[in-house]
């Protein structure tokens, strides 16, 4: 009996599907994906996509949940207080949104029916009321850091400013004149500007969080 040959190419998947979608979305950007690019990518035809999604919008949420599991939740079980754990989660969290950025878009718009970004948001919220914070600002909190995490991986302020001197002449920005190194320290000043924001919000909320146990 003779066996069966092995396909030529590794047969479709819905991991193979987002891992091509991912790559095109890293290298070249959200417009890059439509249905018709991906089933080059994949060496396949056009309509075997549908197999496994109805439309370019499900490939894209799909990504977009591929990034958010790579998230670290474990610092919300293993014992780390509210304060440790938020930090941890905060610089994970960033830390998967710059290494695909192309995708925030997409994750800007919340979870939906994204399991891992639901598991995610229940991570959070659930963490902040085990530790006592009321329900209220248990959702204020883990909207309050999407919105800070997200927007810092939404652009770079140091990648903002040219490197050309002559673009910031002291006589209409007296206090720019050394704006044109920023971009070429571009990491450095993001990392170190996510930093003092993160710590500012979290020693606001460490505030809110002593008037909430002297009042419970």
């Amino acid at each position: 009996m003779c066996a069966m040959a092995r396909p030529r190419k590794p047969l479709l998947s819905t991991d193979r599907i987002v891992d091509t979608a991912r790559a095109l979305v890293d290298e070249e950007g959200l417009a890059a994906v439509s249905t018709r690019r991906l089933a080059a990518e994949l060496g396949v035809s056009g309509p075997s996509l549908y197999n496994h999604f109805r439309t370019k919008d499900e490939i894209l949420e799909a990504v977009a949940d591929s990034v958010s599991a790579q998230v670290d939740l474990s610092m919300f079980e293993d014992g780390r207080d509210w304060r440790t754990a938020l930090h941890d989660w905060a610089v994970s969290y960033r830390a998967a949104l710059r290494d695909h950025p192309n995708i925030v878009p997409v994750l800007a718009r919340g979870p939906g029916r994204r399991p891992a970004a639901l598991r995610l948001a229940d991570a959070v919220y659930g963490a902040m009321v085990d530790a006592g914070w009321p329900p209220a600002q248990a959702t204020s909190i883990g909207a309050l850091m999407r919105y800070f995490i997200m927007g810092s991986a939404l652009g770079s302020f140091a990648g903002g400013f040219v490197g050309d001197a002559s673009a910031y002449d002291p006589a209409d920005y007296p206090h720019l004149g050394q704006a044109h190194l920023l971009a070429e320290q571009q990491e450095k000043v993001d990392e170190r500007a996510f930093g003092t924001g993160l710590t500012a919000l979290l020693d606001g909320l460490a505030q809110q969080y002593e008037q909430v146990k002297r009042t419970a």
